[in-house]
């Protein structure tokens, strides 16, 4: 079988204007990629040095105190009660699982990866990866007549890159039209606990959502960005034990084990709520001061309701706002990184030090502190 056709990595596109604005005398202000800054929270710590002495082989299947914890996290944050811990899965961090899902599902050439029109790179990368083919599309309609070759249906809320949530009337749509076609309907829900200005974020798994059953269901979710573990890669997949059981099984041949000391730590950072409460009022305080920013400088924000991201536009070609912003030592994401329809969009992530967060208002006065922006009639 011939090797799949994978884009180019888009973020080396973005390497000339990262080098632009690091000239800036103020420094680069980096809100392009989406990467925790903050300390890992010291019980997490503690708890991976406390089972550094692992000198055998982990379980793929997880610990069963570590799924009882991901069941019990579900009942208590996410709305979902009767989560079977046989239904949890471990992952070597979430992206991984979003690349491998369809090949791991048993996918390939004929079956079609649903997945929204702006929405991460990855999940077009899996589809490609298992030989089946991508589909971007946010709604049924677009489907057409080909809706029984759709085999999985990926839905991302709150979204990446555009904080947009799906409310539970959406998600019970899709989901009862999935099963319809007898596809998977796979849920990144990996920035819930981020909803913002009292937005409530729904998880596939909710019985409001689900009817109580979850077949044919799968919910994605990390604790890159609640707990800044991304170095970790402590991630997880829940939902139908069946589809769990048949994952599970290929991991194990594949040897895709998360190892034991990050199983501990995950367990014991899914068990506190308080580090996480303390890392959302971080990038809450955060967030104000880049949407002020933002509003300043012209843009109109979209969406945005929830995650670790603005979806903000001027109207204008999304190059040409990342190098004019470049020229003033802030670098943010081309939204045509997440497909055609983001083209006059960019991504400003929150993800960014207090100390280089304040540095956003000096970089409004523009690259000689005159005022305007580098191209003065930008707006």
């Amino acid at each position: 079988m011939a090797a799949p056709v994978l884009p180019d990595f888009p973020w080396d596109r973005l390497t000339p204007f990262k080098n632009q604005a690091g000239q800036h005398p103020g420094g680069i202000v980096d809100l392009s990629v989406g990467t925790p800054v903050d300390p890992t929270p010291e019980l997490v710590r503690q708890a991976l040095a406390d089972a550094s002495d692992a000198p055998g082989y982990p379980q793929t299947f997880g610990t069963p105190p570590l799924r009882e914890a991901v069941a019990a996290w579900f009942a208590r944050r996410r709305n979902v009660p009767d989560l079977d811990p046989a239904g949890v899965l471990p992952t070597i961090g979430s992206k991984e699982l979003v690349a491998w899902l369809p090949t791991l599902l048993g996918l390939g050439p004929g079956d079609v990866v649903m997945h929204p029109q702006v929405a991460y790179p990855t999940y077009d990368v899996g589809a490609r990866l298992a030989g089946a083919t991508p589909l971007a599309a946010d709604g049924t309609v677009q489907v057409g007549p080909g809706k029984n070759a759709v085999k999985l249906l990926w839905l991302n809320s709150p979204g990446n890159p555009t904080g947009r949530v799906l409310g539970v009337e959406h998600l019970r749509k899709m989901v009862a039209w999935a099963r319809s076609v007898g596809a998977v309907v796979a849920s990144d829900e990996c920035y819930a606990e981020l909803g913002w200005d009292g937005v409530e974020v729904p998880s596939i798994l909710d019985p409001e959502v689900c009817g109580g059953s979850h077949e044919g269901l799968l919910a994605v979710y990390s604790t890159s960005k609640q707990s800044n573990l991304a170095g970790y890669r402590a991630a997880f997949v829940a939902g139908d034990p069946v589809l769990v059981q048949r994952i599970l099984e290929i991991r194990k041949h594949a040897g895709m084990i998360v190892p034991w000391p990050v199983q501990e730590a995950l367990r014991v950072a899914l068990g506190d709520d308080e580090h996480v409460a303390e890392q959302r009022e971080r990038y809450r305080r955060r967030r104000e001061v880049v949407r002020d920013w933002l509003r300043a400088e012209g843009f109109k924000i979209d969406y945005s309701e929830a995650g670790l991201y603005f979806w903000a536009t001027r109207d204008e070609p999304c190059w040409d706002t990342v190098a004019d912003l470049a020229a003033r030592g802030v670098l943010v994401t081309p939204g045509d990184f997440y497909g055609p329809s983001g083209a006059r969009h960019v991504r400003v992530a929150l993800t960014v030090s207090d100390e280089r967060v304040a540095q956003l208002a000096a970089r409004a006065a523009g690259p000689d502190g005159s005022g305007g922006s580098t191209r003065g009639n930008l707006r």
